[in-house]
């Protein structure tokens, strides 16, 4: 697959937002964003364990999820001609149903603000939740539980409502099992058929999501300190396929439609100096 070129300056979205407005002077050193991270996915097997890592487990991740997710497995997470795959699979495994796998950043690289720009293609199907979302490496806010430290999703997708695409961010003053997360919603209607650009830009003041370089989510520190802005720390990169959870198999699961994958053409994370 023919990879979109990696620009030391601006992230795709920036570059496309700056073509489309070139007589309002959007230059690079107006945004100043620099390229620190990427993985492009140009060797083909496992995963970089210099950048990646796996949480492993069947316990359903505080959602009831239906997935063992393994660690180092092929068949799960692999590198395929300059594509990152993670494959879910109806398969019994140590007591689950499914297997799939959930690649993290925690223990390579994280990041306090930035711009991460993920290019992907969506598994489809009943009963899959793909994500891809961000999750403080210290968690030592309130009850140093979830939702108190916080959570950024960049994207989120459940297969009963194919082409959805949601962003979120979670606190403990704003989450979902109480209805009052701070979320959007866009509509990609091919984004289980086509690669789509989902970013998110976050800096001490506000939280913004996109998709193919158009805004539609934005959430403004509002300066009622760390219960509603958790957000003033290093955060890591999750890339998974969940199978199933209290939100993945609301409207069931169909079963026959497995193996699904989530496709990944690169990772990019962009800092302003």
């Amino acid at each position: 697959m023919k990879k979109h070129p990696v620009s030391q300056w601006l992230p795709n979205g920036l570059l496309l937002l700056c073509a489309a407005s070139a007589m309002t002077g959007c230059t690079a050193s107006e945004e100043d964003w620099t390229l620190v991270w990427s993985d492009e996915f140009e060797t083909d097997g496992l995963p970089d364990s210099q950048k990646w890592t796996y949480d492993v487990g069947g316990h359903g991740w505080g959602n009831k999820e239906l997935q063992y997710y393994t660690e180092a497995e092929a068949k799960n997470a692999r590198v395929e001609d300059g594509i990152l795959i993670i494959e879910a699979h109806k398969e019994n495994h140590e007591g689950s149903d499914y297997t799939s796998a959930r690649l993290v950043t925690r223990e390579t690289q994280s990041w306090t603000y930035g711009r991460f720009e993920i290019r992907a293609r969506l598994p489809e199907g009943r009963g899959t939740w793909p994500a891809i979302w961000m999750l403080p490496v210290d968690w030592n806010l309130g009850s140093g539980k979830w939702p108190d430290v916080g959570e950024l999703d960049i994207m989120e997708h459940v297969g009963y409502e194919v082409g959805t695409v949601h962003a979120s961010a979670h606190s403990k003053a704003y989450q979902w099992q109480a209805g009052t997360q701070k979320t959007a919603t866009v509509s990609v209607p091919d984004a289980t058929e086509a690669f789509h650009t989902y970013s998110l830009e976050w800096d001490e003041t506000e939280v913004k999501a996109f998709v193919d370089g158009e805004l539609f989510f934005t959430f403004q520190n509002e300066g009622k300190g760390w219960e509603s802005w958790p957000y003033q720390r290093d955060y890591y990169l999750l890339l998974n396929v969940a199978v199933g959870g209290l939100w993945g198999a609301a409207k069931g699961i169909d079963e026959d439609r497995f193996p699904q994958r989530m496709e990944v053409d690169y990772v990019r994370v962009y800092q302003k100096q």
